[in-house]
């Protein structure tokens, strides 16, 4: 009998993605003044997928940069003075690419919970005045998919960060390492 209730996790470790199909993790201080730097290394790491439309980078981009910005805004990340954000980002698969985002987890000044959620309690009226919460609907309107988890799936761990993905859809693309 388990002490803990468990719940498989992915399988991260056992068969990794080759190494062509990952890029080296990012790590940035939890500012917004950070963005412009996370938009720029995206563009840069985006760069091995040759065929890559326009367009299709430029979702990506956006995506990151809205998934950064709710990790510095809604985590511990923004809110120590040596928060931090990582940003990772793989092709498992061909012709899928997925992005993610690891928050320092739940802010100590505010009892509001931080997880990721669209608004939906608002009026079209609230819609149009509201000056924050669209970047989610945003996500959900570019990426394929998008979700978030726990960093550490255990009841006594809960708090220690989140990590929001999003996954795009790509047709099949020329890496710099060859054919997908």
């Amino acid at each position: 009998m388990a002490i803990v209730p468990h719940t498989p996790a992915l399988n991260h470790t056992n068969n990794p993605p080759p190494a062509e199909s990952r890029w080296e993790c990012r790590v940035y201080p939890g500012q917004l003044a950070q963005i412009s730097r996370v938009r720029s290394d995206m563009n840069t790491d985006l760069n091995r997928l040759l065929s890559l439309p326009a367009e299709v980078r430029e979702e990506m981009v956006l995506c990151v940069s809205e998934m950064f910005a709710n990790a510095c805004e809604h985590s511990r990340s923004g809110q120590d003075p040596d928060g931090r954000v990582v940003r990772t980002l793989e092709a498992p698969v061909p012709g899928l690419v997925r992005v993610s985002i690891i928050d320092d987890g739940t802010r100590t000044d505010t009892i509001v919970d931080s997880l990721p959620r669209v608004p939906r309690r608002r009026t079209r009226k609230d819609w149009e005045q509201a000056e924050r919460g669209r970047g989610l609907l945003l996500m959900g309107e570019l990426a394929s998919k998008w979700g978030f988890r726990p960093v550490l799936d255990f009841p006594f761990c809960e708090g220690l960060g989140t990590v929001i993905w999003a996954e795009f859809t790509l047709p099949m693309l020329l890496t710099a390492g060859g054919t997908r």
